[in-house]
This record gives C-alpha cells, sequence and structure tokens, in this order.
C-alpha cells in the first residue's frame, strides 16, 4: 500500500511542487490539499492519510494549532511533517513539542523530501535529530522543565529503557540500535515500545523532546 500524504500550505507553488515531487515515487500518493490548517480535520477524517506535510506559518491557523487540534480530536492521528522556510525557527520547535514527527524544508532537495516522508511514516527513527537537538538547545528550557522531570520520573525507565532513550536522542533507528546494543530488532521495538509508553509520548520524536526537556539528555 502506498504511503498517502495530504498537502497544507497557503502557496499553491509551493503545494504543487509537493505533490510533483512526492507522487513521482510509486509508493507515495497525495490524497488532498488544504490552504489553510482550519481545513485540515475535515480532510484527515475523510481522507485519513498517512501523513501530513502542513506549512508552519499559515493566515487563519497555523500548524502548530492545527497539530494540536488533529492530536486533539482525531482519533488515529496520522503522522505530521511541519513545512517550513526556516530551520532555526521557534515556531518549528513548538510545533515539535505541540506533537509533530518531525519538520521539512521548503528548500529541501526532492530526494530529502521522498526520504523524509517515508520516514516518518514508518516511524522507527527520528527525522534530523541534530536539527531537533539544535532547536531543543535554543528554545528549550536549558535546565529541564519541571513539568519534562516529573514525567521522567514518574517514567521510572529501566536502565536498558533509558540507554535506548539516549540513543534515540541521537537519531539510531531500531537497527542502529539494535547494532549498537547487540540485541534483536523485535527487542529494540519493545524497548522503544516500553519507553513510549511509559513518557507518555505517541511516538520517538516527543519522546526524545521529553528527554531534552527534562534534562536527561543534553541538547547542545
Amino acid at each position: 500500500m502506498p504511503v498517502t500524504v495530504l498537502l497544507v500550505d497557503d502557496e499553491p507553488l509551493v503545494r504543487a511542487g509537493l505533490r510533483a515531487v512526492l507522487e513521482a515515487q510509486p509508493d507515495i500518493e497525495v490524497v488532498g490539499e488544504a490552504a489553510d490548517g482550519a481545513a485540515v480535520i475535515p480532510l484527515v477524517r475523510s481522507l485519513r492519510p498517512d501523513v501530513v506535510a502542513m506549512d508552519v506559518r499559515m493566515p487563519l491557523m497555523d500548524g502548530i494549532e492545527a497539530t494540536r487540534a488533529v492530536l486533539r480530536t482525531v482519533a488515529e492521528p496520522p503522522k505530521i511533517v511541519v513545512v517550513t522556510t526556516f530551520e532555526n525557527d521557534e515556531y518549528v520547535y513548538e510545533a515539535l513539542r505541540a506533537g509533530a514527527d518531525g519538520f521539512l524544508l521548503k528548500r529541501a532537495r526532492p530526494a530529502e523530501i521522498v526520504h523524509a516522508v517515508r520516514l516518518v511514516a514508518a516511524g522507527d527513527s527520528l527525522l534530523f535529530p541534530a536539527s531537533v537537538r539544535r532547536l531543543a538547545a535554543e528554545y528549550g528550557d536549558g535546565h529541564g522543565s519541571r513539568a519534562a522531570r516529573d514525567v521522567l520520573a514518574r517514567a521510572r525507565l529501566t536502565e536498558r529503557e533509558a540507554e535506548v532513550l539516549r540513543l534515540m536522542a541521537r537519531g539510531l533507528s531500531n537497527a542502529e540500535i539494535a547494532a549498537r546494543l547487540v540485541v534483536g530488532a523485535e527487542t529494540v521495538k519493545s524497548h522503544v515500545s516500553a519507553v513510549l509508553a511509559k513518557l507518555g509520548a505517541r511516538d520517538r520524536t516527543q519522546a526524545v523532546i521529553t528527554a531534552y526537556e527534562s534534562g536527561f539528555v543534553a541538547a547542545g
């Protein structure tokens, strides 16, 4: 089955460009478009895309609020990639904190766009981990937020789970973590699932944000 994508951007040329790049791939299908975040929820419910590629800045409802709205109201929400002009943007970090699974630059090369959609759809690795770390260092609380520290304390991660979280924060995939720890891929998958469940995180991006925000992993 192809990865289905909904494009949300107030610039028609951006949507057209993304559609052309993605639909050139045999395993990706663009199922719809919207010009503002306010139109996302009904389209997500009717089209049920696997991934939403959403502009972070839009006139009526921006990508941050649209991300929150989707995660709050849709029972089985899609993966969300916010699309931005500037990499070092507080809006991008706020979108990640709101629940977005990653971000993509509008100037990205076609191969990078395709890779980002596939990676986020698979969900077994972190998209642009070095960039996420830089954003956390600049816009996160360097001393660790109390809320994030409380989440981590309540999680009571085992030593192995804590090690897996550190490797996730470095951007390692499940296969790379398995090789590093000399264990099977299914064992790593179980550890990742346990980490997400204990942290109350919907995906590894949110788990890593919690790790940075709590000071468990240094963002700098």
